[in-house]
């Protein structure tokens, strides 16, 4: 299996810029892809942020495995991580999210209150990784479309402030990776969610990987797209990427397979799911 990485000139510069202009932050918002919470957690923020007050919003719950979001919220409220979960794409979450800031700097505003000093606009920096939705999350917070979105990775390149209306202000950041993954699964998962430029991937790897997870996890949707039997899943990996190849009438042209697999796991069409477990329960919840 190839090796995956992908640390562009840019992200190295952005981390630069990031932490250079912290120093006129007051809250770091840690914008995390609710399918990977932990994979797609950046270690480079805990870096960047340094000892300023932090939020972390699970993004793209709806695409999520519901159950794993409920035990990821209650696994990093118990690590003391003020933690939301939004829907960017629809604004969902929004309105909590600009109440938990406002409660993040209350005390802090109050002493300044005391002292004389005029209120001014909270100072927000958002970072996450590349395609974790932060251009959608930042152009729903001021309501304008001033953030370049696409869906592929590497689209933000700069950055700039950005007025929401009169409470915030927010740096906009480019999506920024890690010079080098702590192991090849974390690559994987970025992978199959489209953090990393497909061109950089072998898809029939990437595939091989999903196949896997979903055959453990999530049997059912991976049989019912594809018509798989019970028996189909007893198959190796690679022997059941070739009978899906052929079952999507691709003969034998299993990296043409391989992207649609992807491809098919990022737009839903396999159901809610989350590649990454977490490590506690929901008994007593």
């Amino acid at each position: 299996m190839a090796t995956i990485q992908w640390y562009p000139g840019h992200m190295a510069k952005a981390k630069r810029e990031a932490i250079e202009k912290l120093k006129l932050v007051d809250v770091v918002i840690e914008l995390v892809d609710a399918r990977i919470p932990e994979s797609s957690r950046n270690p480079i923020v805990n870096e960047i942020k340094g000892q300023k007050k932090q939020l972390m919003l699970l993004n793209k719950t709806d695409l999520a495995d519901p159950i794993q979001t409920k035990k990821w919220m209650k696994y990093y409220q118990e690590e003391g991580i003020e933690v939301l979960t939004v829907e960017a794409k629809d604004g969902k979450g929004l309105n909590q999210v600009k109440a938990a800031i406002k409660a993040l700097m209350a005390e802090e505003f109050e002493k300044l209150a005391a002292k004389g000093v005029r209120p001014r606009p909270i100072r927000l920096m958002v970072l996450g990784i590349p395609n974790v939705g932060k251009s959608t999350f930042i152009n729903r917070m001021i309501q304008k479309n001033q953030a370049e979105t696409a869906n592929r990775p590497g689209v933000t390149k700069g950055q700039r402030w950005l007025k929401i209306g009169n409470d915030f202000e927010l740096l906009d950041t480019p999506g920024i990776l890690w010079p080098k993954f702590d192991n090849q699964e974390i690559g994987n998962k970025l992978a199959v969610t489209g953090a990393i430029k497909d061109s950089l991937l072998h898809m029939d790897d990437v595939a091989l990987f999903a196949i896997n997870i979903f055959r453990t996890y999530y049997t059912d949707a991976l049989r019912k797209p594809y018509g798989l039997s019970a028996t189909d899943l007893e198959l190796s990996d690679v022997d059941l990427l070739l009978l899906i190849t052929k079952k999507l009438g691709f003969k034998d042209d299993y990296e043409r397979a391989s992207e649609r697999i992807i491809f098919d796991i990022r737009a839903g069409k396999l159901g809610r799911y989350t590649l990454d477990t977490a490590p506690i329960s929901l008994e007593g919840v």
